[in-house]
């Protein structure tokens, strides 16, 4: 491994899922590796996946090998698969993936991160990957990677704000992909504190309409899908032409809280300790996939006001098609709008968009009709107050 190293870097390609190509290169870069970004998911690299996917399996699990198939014809070494054990399939597209690529006569090497062995899985498979025994490097390596997962979703969230606002459509997403570049480029702690003020300063250069009657909706269901915008077809972008505020309920970070991050670091509840508590009454166990943080999410969004969630869940995911069919259930206790999209390969674009303008319109009339209302009530008062001193 190391005399490999002297003569050439190794080049070790990820999957694609939302802006997580930055915090891998990170990690690999300090530790001697060379990151190779496959070029981002596109129908190409879907319809090299569907080919030679098995036909009932889910859409991420094709994306993810498209991916792979195209890292590998583009020069990468190895391709890292991240790995989870428990109850959901994505602890068997590992193996499934490797006798794939085998299968159509690809020689990369092929590695897997256990992330649910916390630290002492990313120390491993990063020790690896580069030979390297000195943990000094490794951690610095595990250190930057983390804190640009957090600096990532501050963007995220600063993008929702402006690109539910702007005067001019797309100026906040172009915006946002210069801030990714300031935070692509940032290699130590101090640059990264540098680069975050910076690139949040950049997305806020956004002209913006600060009165627009804005509606605010959460986007929960399967973790890949509310990640990846090629696989949720950018449903943020669309929401946000039409004056919708997005916030993800599933992140890397929250995830980072909930399966990494050792338990003295966490301050307050985290997104799965949530999960249990919220999703109780109607899920008392975790069933795979992200269906316990789903039903809870429901009931969250339902409690802070918001005009609506939307659940994306890729076609064939049975713990999303569990927690699809809790949702009517829970109608008695929650009075928010929901929207549920399954995706694959079949998914057009101009039925989708139809489904998500006229679940935006139900959730302006039904904002209109609680104003009216909240307004009613409050002149009934007044009207009550004066005949009392009358």
């Amino acid at each position: 491994m190391a005399e490999t190293q002297e003569k050439k870097k190794l080049k070790v390609a990820f999957p694609h899922m939302g802006t997580i190509s930055i915090v891998w290169s990170a990690a690999l870069r300090k530790m001697g590796l060379e990151p190779f970004i496959p070029p981002y998911t596109s129908k190409k690299t879907l319809s090299l996946g569907t080919k030679n996917s098995p036909e009932a399996i889910c859409l991420p699990y094709k994306l993810i090998l498209g991916n792979f198939i195209e890292a590998i014809e583009g020069g990468a070494d190895y391709v890292a698969m991240i790995s989870s054990p428990g109850i959901c399939r994505l602890g068997e597209y590992g193996s499934s993936i490797k006798h794939a690529l085998s299968d159509m006569g690809y020689e990369a090497n092929y590695i897997e991160l256990q992330l649910y062995d916390g630290f002492k899985g990313m120390y491993r498979f990063l020790t690896e990957l580069s030979g390297v025994k000195n943990p000094i490097p490794i951690i610095k390596a595990i250190n930057i990677a983390v804190r640009k997962v957090f600096v990532l979703d501050r963007l995220e969230k600063t993008f929702s704000y402006y690109r539910a606002r702007e005067v001019v459509t797309g100026s906040a997403e172009k915006a946002f992909n210069r801030a990714l570049k300031i935070v692509d480029e940032a290699n130590t702690t101090r640059e990264l504190a540098k680069a975050q003020k910076k690139a949040i300063e950049e997305i806020r250069k956004t002209k913006i309409e600060k009165n627009k009657d804005i509606l605010y909706v959460d986007l929960t269901g399967e973790i890949f899908l509310v990640l990846d915008y090629f696989a949720n077809q950018n449903i943020e972008r669309e929401l946000g032409k039409m004056g919708v505020q997005t916030r993800r309920t599933l992140t890397i970070s929250s995830f980072l809280k909930d399966a990494i991050i050792p338990k003295w670091f966490k301050k307050g509840e985290t997104h799965l300790e949530r999960a249990f508590r919220l999703a109780k009454p109607y899920l008392r166990r975790d069933i795979g996939g992200d269906a316990l943080e789903c039903i809870s999410d429901v009931m969250f969004a339902n409690k802070q006001g918001k005009d609506g969630i939307i659940h994306i869940s890729p076609f064939t995911c049975m713990p999303e098609i569990i927690s699809q069919n809790i949702f009517p259930s829970m109608r008695e206790d929650c009075d928010i709008p929901i929207l549920t999209l399954i995706m694959d390969e079949q998914t057009g674009k101009a039925g989708y968009l139809t489904r998500l303008e006229a679940f935006v319109d139900l959730m302006r009339r039904k904002k209109r009709k609680k104003e009216a209302e909240r307004q009613a009530k409050k002149l009934k008062k007044e009207k009550q107050k004066e005949y009392v001193k009358l």
